[in-house]
Protein backbone atom coordinates (compact mmCIF):
# COMPACT_ATOMS: atom_id res chain seq x y z
CA UNK A 1 0.00 0.00 0.00
CA UNK A 2 1.22 3.38 -1.06
CA UNK A 3 1.76 5.08 2.52
CA UNK A 4 0.85 8.43 0.89
CA UNK A 5 -2.53 7.46 1.58
CA UNK A 6 -1.20 6.50 5.50
CA UNK A 7 -2.97 9.56 7.48
CA UNK A 8 -6.58 8.00 5.94
CA UNK A 9 -6.48 4.50 4.66
CA UNK A 10 -8.98 2.88 2.85
CA UNK A 11 -8.52 -0.33 1.31
CA UNK A 12 -10.32 0.13 -1.21
CA UNK A 13 -8.05 2.71 -3.00
CA UNK A 14 -6.36 1.12 -6.37
CA UNK A 15 -2.93 0.92 -6.73
CA UNK A 16 -1.74 3.39 -9.50
CA UNK A 17 0.82 2.05 -11.94
CA UNK A 18 3.74 3.05 -12.20
CA UNK A 19 6.31 1.66 -14.65
CA UNK A 20 8.58 -1.60 -13.30
CA UNK A 21 10.85 -1.89 -11.28
CA UNK A 22 11.12 1.65 -10.02
CA UNK A 23 10.20 1.40 -6.32
CA UNK A 24 7.32 3.38 -4.54
CA UNK A 25 7.22 6.81 -5.07
CA UNK A 26 3.38 8.26 -4.67
CA UNK A 27 3.77 8.85 -0.62
CA UNK A 28 5.78 9.92 2.24
CA UNK A 29 6.83 6.53 3.80
CA UNK A 30 7.77 4.70 0.93
CA UNK A 31 9.29 7.63 -1.05
CA UNK A 32 12.56 6.89 -2.50
CA UNK A 33 15.75 8.05 -0.92
CA UNK A 34 17.54 9.23 -3.77
CA UNK A 35 14.27 12.08 -4.45
CA UNK A 36 15.89 13.68 -1.92
CA UNK A 37 17.00 17.40 -2.60
CA UNK A 38 18.93 19.93 -0.36
CA UNK A 39 16.58 22.07 1.43
CA UNK A 40 16.42 25.77 1.82
CA UNK A 41 18.26 27.33 4.24
CA UNK A 42 16.85 27.10 7.85
CA UNK A 43 15.23 30.35 9.34
CA UNK A 44 18.14 31.92 12.01
CA UNK A 45 15.17 33.76 13.65
CA UNK A 46 13.96 30.85 15.58
CA UNK A 47 15.29 27.08 16.30
CA UNK A 48 13.66 24.74 13.76
CA UNK A 49 11.38 22.21 15.01
CA UNK A 50 12.90 20.07 12.89
CA UNK A 51 15.88 20.20 14.92
CA UNK A 52 14.17 20.74 18.65
CA UNK A 53 12.98 16.70 18.94
CA UNK A 54 10.38 16.50 21.30
CA UNK A 55 9.42 12.69 22.81
CA UNK A 56 7.16 10.32 21.87
CA UNK A 57 6.00 10.04 25.84
CA UNK A 58 4.48 13.41 25.63
CA UNK A 59 1.78 11.71 23.24
CA UNK A 60 -0.85 9.05 23.69
CA UNK A 61 -2.25 6.43 20.81
CA UNK A 62 -5.33 5.97 20.25
CA UNK A 63 -5.57 4.07 17.33
CA UNK A 64 -3.85 3.37 14.40
CA UNK A 65 -4.73 4.88 10.67
CA UNK A 66 -2.47 3.24 8.39
CA UNK A 67 0.59 1.23 8.11
CA UNK A 68 2.40 -0.54 5.07
CA UNK A 69 5.89 -2.12 4.17
CA UNK A 70 7.61 1.08 5.38
CA UNK A 71 6.10 2.47 8.36
CA UNK A 72 2.76 3.56 10.03
CA UNK A 73 0.33 6.69 11.05
CA UNK A 74 -0.78 6.72 14.26
CA UNK A 75 -3.76 9.16 15.55
CA UNK A 76 -2.46 10.31 18.91
CA UNK A 77 -3.13 13.12 21.64
CA UNK A 78 -0.90 15.38 23.23
CA UNK A 79 -0.90 14.41 27.10
CA UNK A 80 -0.92 17.92 27.71
CA UNK A 81 -3.04 19.98 25.69
CA UNK A 82 -4.95 17.16 24.58
CA UNK A 83 -4.71 18.37 21.12
CA UNK A 84 -5.13 15.26 18.38
CA UNK A 85 -1.94 14.85 16.16
CA UNK A 86 -1.22 12.44 12.98
CA UNK A 87 2.60 11.24 13.96
CA UNK A 88 4.05 9.16 11.14
CA UNK A 89 6.23 6.76 11.65
CA UNK A 90 9.38 5.18 9.29
CA UNK A 91 10.45 1.81 9.10
CA UNK A 92 14.44 2.42 9.12
CA UNK A 93 15.90 -0.90 6.82
CA UNK A 94 18.78 0.78 5.91
CA UNK A 95 20.69 1.93 9.07
CA UNK A 96 19.71 6.09 8.68
CA UNK A 97 18.71 6.31 5.06
CA UNK A 98 14.80 6.48 6.24
CA UNK A 99 15.82 8.31 8.81
CA UNK A 100 17.37 11.28 6.82
CA UNK A 101 14.42 11.02 4.17
CA UNK A 102 11.64 12.07 7.35
CA UNK A 103 13.47 14.30 8.16
CA UNK A 104 14.23 15.87 4.82
CA UNK A 105 10.18 15.95 4.72
CA UNK A 106 9.55 17.86 8.08
CA UNK A 107 12.07 20.44 6.99
CA UNK A 108 10.16 21.20 3.60
CA UNK A 109 6.82 21.19 5.28
CA UNK A 110 8.21 23.07 8.20
CA UNK A 111 9.22 25.80 5.31
CA UNK A 112 6.18 26.21 4.34
CA UNK A 113 4.83 27.30 7.73
CA UNK A 114 1.23 27.51 9.31
CA UNK A 115 -1.63 27.74 6.63
CA UNK A 116 -5.02 26.51 6.47
CA UNK A 117 -5.39 24.90 3.12
CA UNK A 118 -1.57 22.96 3.86
CA UNK A 119 -2.17 20.34 6.80
CA UNK A 120 -0.41 21.41 9.72
CA UNK A 121 3.16 20.88 10.65
CA UNK A 122 3.73 20.25 14.64
CA UNK A 123 7.19 18.83 14.62
CA UNK A 124 8.97 15.62 14.82
CA UNK A 125 9.37 13.40 18.07
CA UNK A 126 11.81 10.83 19.20
CA UNK A 127 11.30 7.74 20.92
CA UNK A 128 13.52 7.28 24.36
CA UNK A 129 13.94 3.49 23.99
CA UNK A 130 14.49 2.79 20.21
CA UNK A 131 15.82 6.46 19.11
CA UNK A 132 13.16 5.97 16.37
CA UNK A 133 11.48 9.31 14.80
CA UNK A 134 8.53 10.59 14.18
CA UNK A 135 6.99 13.84 12.35
CA UNK A 136 3.44 14.96 14.00
CA UNK A 137 1.25 16.42 12.05
CA UNK A 138 -2.54 18.20 12.52
CA UNK A 139 -4.99 15.63 12.36
CA UNK A 140 -7.44 16.85 9.66
CA UNK A 141 -10.50 14.55 10.67
CA UNK A 142 -11.71 14.28 7.68
CA UNK A 143 -11.19 11.73 4.32
CA UNK A 144 -9.38 12.32 1.44
CA UNK A 145 -10.82 13.67 -1.94
CA UNK A 146 -10.13 10.88 -3.73
CA UNK A 147 -12.33 8.69 -1.10
CA UNK A 148 -14.76 11.97 -0.93
CA UNK A 149 -15.50 11.71 -5.01
CA UNK A 150 -15.80 8.27 -4.37
CA UNK A 151 -18.22 8.18 -1.79
CA UNK A 152 -19.82 10.88 -3.98
CA UNK A 153 -19.92 8.43 -7.22
CA UNK A 154 -21.61 5.40 -4.97
CA UNK A 155 -24.15 8.04 -4.17
CA UNK A 156 -25.23 9.32 -7.37
CA UNK A 157 -24.13 12.64 -6.44
CA UNK A 158 -21.80 14.02 -9.11
CA UNK A 159 -20.45 16.15 -11.04
CA UNK A 160 -20.03 18.52 -8.48
CA UNK A 161 -22.02 21.71 -8.47
CA UNK A 162 -19.37 24.36 -9.95
CA UNK A 163 -19.29 26.77 -6.83
CA UNK A 164 -17.96 23.95 -4.57
CA UNK A 165 -15.37 23.03 -7.63
CA UNK A 166 -14.52 26.73 -7.66
CA UNK A 167 -13.86 27.30 -3.46
CA UNK A 168 -12.25 23.85 -3.78
CA UNK A 169 -9.92 24.81 -6.14
CA UNK A 170 -9.16 28.22 -4.57
CA UNK A 171 -8.26 26.55 -1.59
CA UNK A 172 -5.87 24.49 -3.29
CA UNK A 173 -4.33 27.28 -5.40
CA UNK A 174 -3.39 29.29 -2.23
CA UNK A 175 -1.98 26.38 -0.75
CA UNK A 176 0.25 25.83 -4.17
CA UNK A 177 1.36 29.46 -4.11
CA UNK A 178 2.06 29.62 -0.28
CA UNK A 179 4.42 26.34 -1.25
CA UNK A 180 5.78 28.33 -3.89
CA UNK A 181 6.70 31.45 -3.00
CA UNK A 182 8.62 29.11 0.03
CA UNK A 183 10.33 27.66 -3.17
CA UNK A 184 8.98 24.44 -2.18
CA UNK A 185 7.72 21.92 -4.97
CA UNK A 186 5.05 19.05 -3.85
CA UNK A 187 6.00 17.04 -6.79
CA UNK A 188 2.67 14.30 -5.73
CA UNK A 189 -0.41 16.49 -5.32
CA UNK A 190 -3.17 14.21 -6.23
CA UNK A 191 -7.08 13.44 -4.73
CA UNK A 192 -5.13 11.09 -2.11
CA UNK A 193 -2.38 13.75 -1.05
CA UNK A 194 -5.29 16.44 -0.46
CA UNK A 195 -7.78 16.06 3.12
CA UNK A 196 -10.87 16.95 3.65
CA UNK A 197 -11.10 19.15 7.07
CA UNK A 198 -13.58 17.18 9.51
CA UNK A 199 -15.69 20.49 9.36
CA UNK A 200 -15.95 19.99 5.44
CA UNK A 201 -15.10 23.82 5.18
CA UNK A 202 -11.50 22.98 3.95
CA UNK A 203 -9.14 21.19 1.66
CA UNK A 204 -5.85 20.91 2.49
CA UNK A 205 -2.32 19.28 1.20
CA UNK A 206 -0.82 17.04 2.75
CA UNK A 207 2.35 14.42 2.41
CA UNK A 208 5.57 16.31 1.81
CA UNK A 209 6.95 12.58 1.19
CA UNK A 210 8.27 13.18 -2.21
CA UNK A 211 8.79 17.30 -1.89
CA UNK A 212 11.38 19.02 -3.03
CA UNK A 213 13.35 22.66 -2.58
CA UNK A 214 14.06 24.71 -5.78
CA UNK A 215 16.86 26.41 -3.76
CA UNK A 216 19.04 23.31 -5.42
CA UNK A 217 20.09 23.92 -8.78
CA UNK A 218 18.83 21.77 -11.69
CA UNK A 219 19.59 18.38 -12.64
CA UNK A 220 16.14 17.33 -10.45
CA UNK A 221 15.04 13.84 -10.83
CA UNK A 222 12.26 13.68 -12.88
CA UNK A 223 11.00 10.34 -11.28
CA UNK A 224 8.95 11.72 -8.68
CA UNK A 225 5.10 11.69 -8.45
CA UNK A 226 2.10 9.00 -9.39
CA UNK A 227 1.79 8.35 -13.11
CA UNK A 228 -1.60 9.53 -13.75
CA UNK A 229 -1.08 13.24 -11.88
CA UNK A 230 2.48 13.46 -13.29
CA UNK A 231 3.18 16.92 -15.89
CA UNK A 232 4.29 16.08 -19.49
CA UNK A 233 8.08 17.55 -18.52
CA UNK A 234 8.62 15.24 -15.84
CA UNK A 235 7.26 12.06 -18.15
CA UNK A 236 9.81 13.12 -20.83
CA UNK A 237 12.55 13.04 -18.38
CA UNK A 238 13.25 16.99 -18.62
CA UNK A 239 15.67 17.67 -15.70
CA UNK A 240 15.68 21.32 -15.21
CA UNK A 241 11.70 21.62 -14.18
CA UNK A 242 10.07 23.96 -11.87
CA UNK A 243 6.70 24.55 -9.28
CA UNK A 244 4.52 24.35 -12.58
CA UNK A 245 4.35 20.57 -12.43
CA UNK A 246 2.24 21.26 -9.42
CA UNK A 247 0.14 23.13 -11.38
CA UNK A 248 -0.39 20.25 -13.98
CA UNK A 249 -1.17 18.11 -10.68
CA UNK A 250 -4.07 20.37 -9.53
CA UNK A 251 -5.35 20.95 -13.19
CA UNK A 252 -5.74 16.79 -13.13
CA UNK A 253 -7.32 17.43 -9.75
CA UNK A 254 -9.84 19.94 -11.05
CA UNK A 255 -11.02 17.66 -13.72
CA UNK A 256 -11.65 14.76 -11.04
CA UNK A 257 -13.49 17.58 -9.01
CA UNK A 258 -15.75 18.26 -11.53
CA UNK A 259 -16.68 14.71 -13.29
CA UNK A 260 -15.29 12.49 -10.31
CA UNK A 261 -13.24 10.19 -12.22
CA UNK A 262 -9.29 10.40 -13.07
CA UNK A 263 -9.01 12.17 -16.13
CA UNK A 264 -5.52 10.51 -17.73
CA UNK A 265 -6.31 6.73 -16.31
CA UNK A 266 -4.99 4.88 -19.06
CA UNK A 267 -1.63 4.90 -19.09
CA UNK A 268 0.48 2.14 -18.01
CA UNK A 269 4.19 3.60 -18.23
CA UNK A 270 5.29 7.03 -19.44
CA UNK A 271 5.41 6.48 -22.74
CA UNK A 272 1.44 5.17 -22.23
CA UNK A 273 0.79 8.56 -19.92
CA UNK A 274 2.04 10.64 -22.88
CA UNK A 275 0.10 9.14 -25.73
CA UNK A 276 -2.90 9.49 -23.38
CA UNK A 277 -2.38 13.33 -22.60
CA UNK A 278 -1.86 14.27 -26.33
CA UNK A 279 -4.81 12.19 -27.64
CA UNK A 280 -7.14 14.93 -25.50
CA UNK A 281 -5.12 18.15 -25.38
CA UNK A 282 -3.05 17.64 -28.69
CA UNK A 283 0.55 16.75 -30.20
CA UNK A 284 3.05 19.79 -29.20
CA UNK A 285 4.81 21.03 -32.50
CA UNK A 286 7.40 23.55 -32.39
CA UNK A 287 4.77 25.75 -32.21
CA UNK A 288 2.89 25.46 -29.21
CA UNK A 289 6.53 23.82 -27.11
CA UNK A 290 9.64 23.88 -29.65
CA UNK A 291 11.80 22.11 -26.57
CA UNK A 292 9.67 19.06 -27.00
CA UNK A 293 10.77 18.14 -30.66
CA UNK A 294 14.02 17.06 -29.05
CA UNK A 295 12.89 14.59 -26.62
CA UNK A 296 13.69 10.86 -27.87
CA UNK A 297 9.77 10.72 -27.35
CA UNK A 298 9.89 13.08 -30.30
CA UNK A 299 11.80 11.52 -32.05
CA UNK A 300 11.10 7.86 -31.96
CA UNK A 301 7.76 7.50 -30.98
CA UNK A 302 5.69 10.28 -32.73
CA UNK A 303 6.51 8.92 -36.36
CA UNK A 304 4.79 5.77 -35.13
CA UNK A 305 1.51 7.65 -33.98
CA UNK A 306 -1.63 9.17 -35.69
CA UNK A 307 -0.95 12.85 -34.18
CA UNK A 308 -3.16 15.43 -34.30
CA UNK A 309 -2.75 18.88 -33.04
CA UNK A 310 -5.98 19.47 -31.60
CA UNK A 311 -7.45 20.02 -28.36
CA UNK A 312 -10.74 17.96 -26.92
CA UNK A 313 -11.09 19.14 -23.89
CA UNK A 314 -13.99 21.28 -24.01
CA UNK A 315 -15.30 18.43 -25.45
CA UNK A 316 -15.00 16.68 -22.53
CA UNK A 317 -16.02 19.51 -20.02
CA UNK A 318 -18.89 21.48 -21.85
CA UNK A 319 -20.28 23.99 -20.80
CA UNK A 320 -23.04 22.47 -19.53
CA UNK A 321 -20.75 21.31 -16.49
CA UNK A 322 -18.06 24.01 -16.69
CA UNK A 323 -18.63 28.03 -17.68
CA UNK A 324 -16.60 29.53 -19.99
CA UNK A 325 -14.00 30.92 -17.17
CA UNK A 326 -13.71 27.75 -14.98
CA UNK A 327 -12.55 26.26 -18.53
CA UNK A 328 -10.25 28.69 -18.86
CA UNK A 329 -8.82 28.18 -16.01
CA UNK A 330 -8.70 24.05 -16.41
CA UNK A 331 -6.87 24.54 -19.68
CA UNK A 332 -4.52 27.22 -18.45
CA UNK A 333 -3.43 24.66 -15.78
CA UNK A 334 -3.71 21.63 -18.40
CA UNK A 335 -1.20 23.77 -20.95
CA UNK A 336 1.40 20.76 -21.90
CA UNK A 337 3.96 23.48 -22.52
CA UNK A 338 5.39 24.56 -18.65
CA UNK A 339 6.46 28.06 -20.11
CA UNK A 340 2.65 28.64 -21.18
CA UNK A 341 1.08 27.13 -18.07
CA UNK A 342 -0.55 29.02 -15.35
CA UNK A 343 1.20 28.96 -12.10
CA UNK A 344 -0.63 29.00 -8.97
CA UNK A 345 -0.54 32.61 -8.50
CA UNK A 346 -1.97 33.86 -11.63
CA UNK A 347 -4.81 30.72 -11.95
CA UNK A 348 -5.56 32.43 -8.54
CA UNK A 349 -6.28 35.99 -10.32
CA UNK A 350 -8.49 34.45 -13.24
CA UNK A 351 -12.15 36.16 -13.10
CA UNK A 352 -13.11 32.56 -12.32
CA UNK A 353 -12.31 33.34 -8.87
CA UNK A 354 -13.84 36.83 -8.71
CA UNK A 355 -16.68 35.00 -6.08
CA UNK A 356 -15.66 32.04 -4.11
CA UNK A 357 -17.98 30.54 -2.23
CA UNK A 358 -17.40 28.93 1.45
CA UNK A 359 -16.69 25.30 0.76
CA UNK A 360 -19.41 23.21 2.15
CA UNK A 361 -18.58 19.95 2.42
CA UNK A 362 -20.86 18.08 5.36
CA UNK A 363 -20.01 15.15 7.00
CA UNK A 364 -22.46 14.03 9.40
CA UNK A 365 -25.73 15.04 6.79
CA UNK A 366 -27.58 12.85 4.64
CA UNK A 367 -27.93 14.02 1.87
CA UNK A 368 -30.64 11.93 -0.26
CA UNK A 369 -29.72 12.13 -4.46
CA UNK A 370 -33.25 13.57 -5.33
CA UNK A 371 -32.34 16.71 -2.37
CA UNK A 372 -28.90 16.91 -4.40
CA UNK A 373 -30.44 17.96 -7.61
CA UNK A 374 -31.97 20.89 -5.81
CA UNK A 375 -29.65 21.66 -2.99
CA UNK A 376 -26.40 20.20 -4.63
CA UNK A 377 -24.17 22.52 -2.55
CA UNK A 378 -24.54 19.94 0.98
CA UNK A 379 -22.46 16.75 0.02
CA UNK A 380 -22.05 14.09 2.47
CA UNK A 381 -18.15 13.86 3.73
CA UNK A 382 -17.84 9.66 5.13
CA UNK A 383 -16.66 10.20 8.89
CA UNK A 384 -13.49 8.82 9.08
CA UNK A 385 -13.54 5.06 11.10
CA UNK A 386 -10.91 6.35 14.19
CA UNK A 387 -12.62 8.04 17.41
Amino acid sequence: MELCRLLFHYPDVHELPRPPPAPETAGSATSSPRCATPVAARATRKRSRVEAFGSTEEYEETCLLGEGGFGAVVKARHRGTGEAVAIKRLTDPDGGVWREQLLREARLHETCGDHPFIVGFRGVVRDPATAELGLVMECVGGPSVGEFLREQRRRGLLPLPESTVRAAMWQLLTGAKRMHEKHVVHRDIKPENILVAGDGRAVKICDFGLAMSMSASPPYDPDAGSLWYMAPELLLEKDDYDALVDTWSLGCVMAELINGKVLFEEGRDEEGQLVEIFDVLGYPDDTTWPWFSSTPFAKEVLPELDVHHRSYLREMFPEAVLSRQGFEVLNGLLTCNPDKRLTAAAALKHPWFAKVDALELLRNEEVSPAAALTKKELLLVPVVPCA
